[in-house]
């Protein structure tokens, strides 16, 4: 069955229903449900869906003749082959779909073009001379990011302004994800997307007939699934001297975050080997660079500003548990890896997602327009501000999970987001009311408080006579 991507879609049907030809680039990272997407917008439309193969040249041009000589076209009457890829790629107008578009999509496109680099040049010639004014859609598709972002679409590239379309795909939301799961309590909807992420791939790995714990022995940690040798098999495909990355991966899994940090905890020495470790896994959108909401164009290009952090709570979680136990692992010791490490710390292991999934469902109360005024930007704060200790307040390095703020910052959206077992506390939201404390006489302030154990009687008497204090709870997130 598939699930989500209403808006990847749309975007699609969209153009198969525009008038004139159409020529889509469609990109993302790895397994993050390309083809999928391609095959279900397809459906029960007529169409050529070719994938591209590691292969030389000639061999990809036999295996795409015979795909396209399969439809029936006139040319299939008199050749079995064809001569060029000009000549092959010309016969997508010649496809016998009648009044319908002629949709062709072709699946990796990088794997085409790495053992014969005319062929975006042929496709640019075609496109202006015949493609742009034709009943037809191209939709070209890949995963290598950097092939698609910095050469195909570049402006010496051929294709350079020929694409009616370009999309990059994301990984899935947290409401997307939990359809996986469907009988799972509200609670575990949530860990289980602490612990896959928003990878289609990963979150169709686990059978929503066995229960949470279950699920992560039988589909993570057993050696010969699939997840459990996931991670390396992919940094193997993307990248050379894979312990190095392992140590830098690992180091920011288990919380260093800045960059002296993540070359002390990694063993390596240089920071400036380190950052152009970091800038290839950016690339590959394994890790990112993060920024306190408020910080502006100077700071962000200051390469000693910005935290480091996974952008894939499934590599998060392979290196917290999986990589660090790997020889247990190996030897079958499953349960006791699970029992021992795994179980203790996996509820706190799963706060950090959750601050993620806050966010989501702000943005989301956005859409609706159920927030009590639209934000410009939000995220994560951190730098100085003042906290309550006991009977006094004073200065200190902290942070915020989630701030929203308004185009002229007149109105701060201040949210606090505890994933623990125990109900969010009275003190607790004082000490979010101190932060910002300095600007509050400035700007208009909104409290949400995210809470997955309820809240204590004075935190809901105190809401109860302010209306600028919002309770949520997991039930509110998840059935938005």
């Amino acid at each position: 069955m598939f699930i989500g991507r209403k808006q990847e879609l749309q975007f699609l049907e969209d153009k198969y229903n525009s008038k004139n030809g159409q020529l889509v680039v469609l990109y993302g990272r790895r397994r993050v449900g390309k083809t999928e997407t391609l095959r279900e917008f397809c459906r029960n439309k007529p169409h050529v869906f070719y994938s591209c193969r590691e292969i030389s040249d000639k061999l990809q041009l036999r295996s795409f003749s015979e795909k396209l000589l399969n439809e029936k076209i006139p040319a299939a009457s008199y050749i079995k082959e064809f001569a060029d890829w000009e000549a092959a790629l010309r016969c997508i107008i010649d496809l016998p779909y009648e009044d319908r578009k002629k949709l062709l999509i072709i699946d990796e496109f990088p794997y085409m073009c790495k053992n014969n680099e005319s062929i975006p040049s042929i496709l640019q010639n075609l496109w202006d001379e015949i493609f742009k004014d034709e009943n037809v859609m191209i939709v070209l598709c890949g995963s290598a990011m950097s092939f698609i972002e910095k050469e195909l679409l570049a402006e010496k590239n051929p294709l350079y302004g020929r694409a009616t379309g370009i999309y990059k795909m994301e990984s899935m939301g947290f409401y997307d994800a939990a359809k996986f799961f469907p009988n799972y309590s509200d609670r575990d909807k949530i860990i289980a997307y602490a612990v896959l992420g928003g990878i289609p791939h990963y979150l169709a790995q686990f059978d929503p007939y066995l229960s949470l714990d279950d699920n992560i022995k039988k589909n993570i940690l057993t050696k010969g699934c699939a997840l459990y040798s996931e991670v390396e098999f992919l940094l193997r495909q993307e990248l050379r001297e894979t312990p190095l990355y392992n140590s830098i991966i690992e180091a920011v899994a288990l919380g260093s975050t800045k960059l002296n940090d993540i070359s002390t905890k990694s063993l390596v020495e240089d920071t400036s080997k380190t950052s152009v470790y970091l800038k290839n896994l950016i690339e590959l959108e394994i890790i990112e660079r993060e920024f306190s909401v408020d910080d502006g164009t100077k700071e962000r290009a200051n390469t000693n500003r910005g935290l480091y952090r996974l952008t894939d709570n499934f590599f998060r979680f392979w290196y917290a548990y999986v990589f660090t136990n790997y020889s247990e692992l190996e030897g079958g010791d499953v349960n006791g890896v699970f029992e021992y490490a795994i179980k203790p710390s996996l509820h706190e292991f799963a706060s950090f997602a959750f601050e993620d999934v806050c966010r989501e469902y702000v943005r989301e109360m956005q859409k609706a327009n159920k927030l009590p005024f639209r934000y410009k930007r939000m995220g994560r704060w951190w730098g100085k501000t003042t906290v309550r200790r006991r009977d006094r307040i004073e200065s200190q390095e902290t942070e915020i999970d989630l701030l929203a703020v308004s185009a002229k910052s007149d109105k701060y959206l201040v949210g606090e987001c505890k994933f623990k077992g125990r109900p969010f506390s009275y003190g607790e939201y004082l000490d979010t009311a101190a932060k910002l404390a300095s600007i509050k006489e400035k700007a208009e302030f909104y409290y949400y408080l995210f809470s997955e154990s309820g809240f204590d009687e004075k935190v809901v008497s105190e809401a109860a006579d302010n209306d600028l204090i919002q309770l949520i709870s997991v039930e509110d997130i998840v059935n938005i």
